[in-house]
């Protein structure tokens, strides 16, 4: 796979929302509890700072993106978040670091100072390996600060990064 992130295009859409859609269908790492659709999701991905899209240049898929856009405003404007997707059938390729580190890149050339992630779903594992593996400081557990699909609580764990 030759991996490349670029800015999402309204051609996008139908791939990054159908990425997007089964993690919040999964019901076990984004808050949201809807899923996008063609309007909706133009107007969602359109709204952030920054949209990545990661594509396979051999095959021309997209196989997963990032949203980046402000965790707050005035004197905590300069702190960003974002949010990841990985295709399903392609996770464990490495695609959620190259979209991670392409995401503080772009963060800092946004004149971003600090990329914080709010709630990091306790047993998402691999999320939490690779912002340790990338140097993220956790900031501690919020016990039962997301709601899992299923009804139960879970712990979220939040992360930061000096940029």
């Amino acid at each position: 796979m030759k991996l490349d992130i670029r800015k999402f295009q309204k051609e996008d859409i139908e791939e990054a929302i159908a990425i997007w859609n089964d993690i919040v269908i999964d019901g076990v790492a984004f808050p949201q509890m809807e899923p996008l659709d063609i309007k909706s999701g133009i107007d969602f991905f359109a709204s952030q700072s920054f949209t990545g899209i990661a594509y396979d240049e051999d095959t021309k898929q997209i196989v997963g993106l990032y949203i980046l856009h402000p965790n707050n405003v005035g004197r905590c404007g300069h702190i960003c978040n974002a949010s990841y997707a990985v295709k399903k059938d392609v996770r464990g390729y490495h695609i959620g670091e190259a979209l991670v580190l392409h995401c503080m890149k772009t963060a800092k050339d946004l004149q971003y100072r600090i990329l914080q992630f709010n709630a990091v779903v306790k047993t998402n594992t691999p999320a939490l390996q690779l912002y340790r593996k990338l140097g993220f400081t956790q900031l501690g557990v919020i016990p039962d600060g997301f709601l899992m699909k299923d009804g139960s609580y879970e712990d979220i764990i939040p992360h930061y990064i000096t940029l």
